[in-house]
């Protein structure tokens, strides 16, 4: 039987708000297979942000526990959580995150470079990515010279760029128009099948969600709901053009 690669156990997060305490997550148990899709959906303060940066290792649980790939994320130390972000994770935001000073490849190769990899390799790297992604011609342009769509695509091959086994995307269709999101998320759909990859992504478009394998519906910092997905919307597209 495959391991889950990621294990939520009772996971709590309480957050003190001057004399008050909030209760964001209470108590949440989830496993999440390698490979797999997961969303998760619920309305504003439903805890789904919270258990993204919890996974991601961002902040730390009050209580339970929260595993990935063998790695407890609650007792790892300030170290342990800084490779676990590098050598683990790729984060893609609604927001791009994107430095406006360096070009699309430079972008892309911020966490090689974090990583120690030599420049020239980081280059080549970079640019295979960009080239896997239809951005092959807009390597050397700054994200002002870029649409939305095209932003976000490289915010995804920076996310692919080390290589890892895990992706956390935050409502990376928030900012783009449907027609763009869609196009992103068939994007992200056929990653996840063609190169193995693990995602977990929040998400309140329940449209966005049907792209998943597994939607995780939460509420007051609890699940509700896992539901299954049929038909995972995107899965029927041709694979991603190889370099």
């Amino acid at each position: 039987m495959t391991e889950p690669l990621i294990r939520t156990l009772a996971l709590a997060r309480r957050y003190q708000m001057g004399k008050s305490a909030v209760d964001a997550l209470r108590g949440v148990d989830l496993a999440v297979l390698p490979g797999e899709f997961v969303a998760l959906v619920g309305p504003s303060g439903s805890g789904k942000s919270t258990l993204l940066h919890l996974i991601g290792g961002l902040v730390r649980p009050t209580g339970g526990e929260v595993w990935v790939g063998g790695l407890e994320l609650g007792r790892s130390t300030d170290k342990q959580l800084v490779v676990y972000r590098r050598d683990t994770l790729g984060f893609i935001f609604q927001s791009f995150n994107l430095l406006p000073i360096k070009t699309a490849w430079e972008n892309v190769a911020v966490p090689m470079m974090l990583a120690g990899v030599p420049t020239a390799q980081r280059k080549g790297r970079a640019m295979e990515l960009l080239e896997q992604l239809g951005l092959g011609q807009r390597g050397d342009h700054r994200p002002s010279e870029l649409s939305g769509g095209e932003q976000q695509r490289v915010a995804i091959a920076r996310s692919l760029a080390n290589r890892p086994r895990l992706i956390l995307a935050d409502e990376p269709t928030g900012n783009l128009d449907s027609r763009t999101g869609g196009e992103i998320m068939a994007l992200l759909r056929r990653l996840v099948r063609d190169e193995g990859l693990t995602l977990l992504l929040v998400t309140h478009d329940m449209g966005v969600a049907r792209y998943a394998d597994r939607i995780v519906h939460l509420r007051d910092g609890v699940v509700q709901q896992i539901e299954v997905v049929a038909e995972p919307r995107g899965e029927t597209l041709g694979a991603l053009p190889r370099t």
